[in-house]
C-alpha cells in the first residue's frame, strides 16, 4: 500500500546525469559522444528539423493540395445544455455569467450551445449560435433563445452623418490624377 513514506519514482523514469569529457574509461570522454569533427561535433552545430543538407526537402517535394481557410476560422466556445442546469430558473445566460461561472474561459469568436443532455428549467439562453437540438430542448424545457448578433469590424468605425453635420461630397469624391504625355520613341521626327 503506498503511504507518503514509501512514495518512489516508477523505475525507469529517472536516469543517472551522463557525465561528459571525464576519462576515456568513463565511456564519454574526449569527444564526448560527438564523434570526430563534421558541423554536428562543433558547438552551436545543431541542425534544424527536416534540413536535408541543401538538397529539395521532402515537405516541399511533395505538391500542396487543397486550400486551407484555418487562418481565418473562428473558434466558439462550446457549451452543452446540461451545463446550463447549474443556473436557477429564469435566469439570463449571457456570456459574462458563462464567465463568472467559470464555464467558459480565455478568448474566442462566440459562444455555441450543443445539445448534449437534458436542460430541467426554462432559461433565457444568448448565444452567438446554437444547433437544432440545443434549441428544441431549451425550448421544450420552457426557455427562450436569442442570438447576438454578429460584430462586425464596422461597428468600430465612426459614422460620419452620426454626427449631425452633413458629409461634404465634393471632398469625398477623390479625383484621378491626370495623364501626362510622354514622348514617344516611334514618332521622332515630330
Amino acid at each position: 500500500m503506498l503511504r507518503l513514506h514509501n512514495l518512489r519514482p516508477r523505475p525507469g523514469s529517472r536516469h543517472r546525469v551522463k557525465r561528459l569529457g571525464c576519462g576515456e574509461s568513463s565511456g564519454h570522454g574526449k569527444t564526448s559522444g560527438k564523434g570526430t569533427k563534421g558541423q554536428k561535433a562543433r558547438s552551436g552545430g545543431s541542425i534544424r528539423l527536416g534540413f536535408e543538407g541543401g538538397q529539395m526537402p521532402l515537405i516541399r517535394r511533395l505538391p500542396k493540395r487543397g486550400f486551407n481557410n484555418a487562418a481565418f476560422h473562428k473558434c466558439y466556445a462550446i457549451v452543452n445544455v446540461s451545463d446550463l442546469n447549474a443556473f436557477e430558473a429564469g435566469t439570463v445566460v449571457n456570456e459574462q455569467l458563462l464567465r463568472e461561472s467559470n464555464l467558459v474561459r480565455g478568448h474566442f469568436a462566440g459562444i455555441k450551445i450543443l445539445g448534449e443532455g437534458e436542460l430541467k428549467h426554462g432559461l433565457q439562453v444568448q448565444a452567438d449560435r446554437i444547433s437544432t437540438t440545443a434549441r428544441e430542448k431549451i425550448e421544450k424545457a420552457g426557455g427562450t433563445v436569442t442570438l447576438r448578433e454578429a460584430r462586425t469590424s464596422l461597428e468600430n468605425k465612426t459614422d460620419v452623418t452620426s454626427s449631425g453635420a452633413e458629409p461634404d461630397v465634393a471632398a469625398a469624391t477623390v479625383k484621378p490624377r491626370a495623364k501626362t504625355k510622354t514622348k514617344s520613341r516611334k514618332n521622332k521626327s515630330e
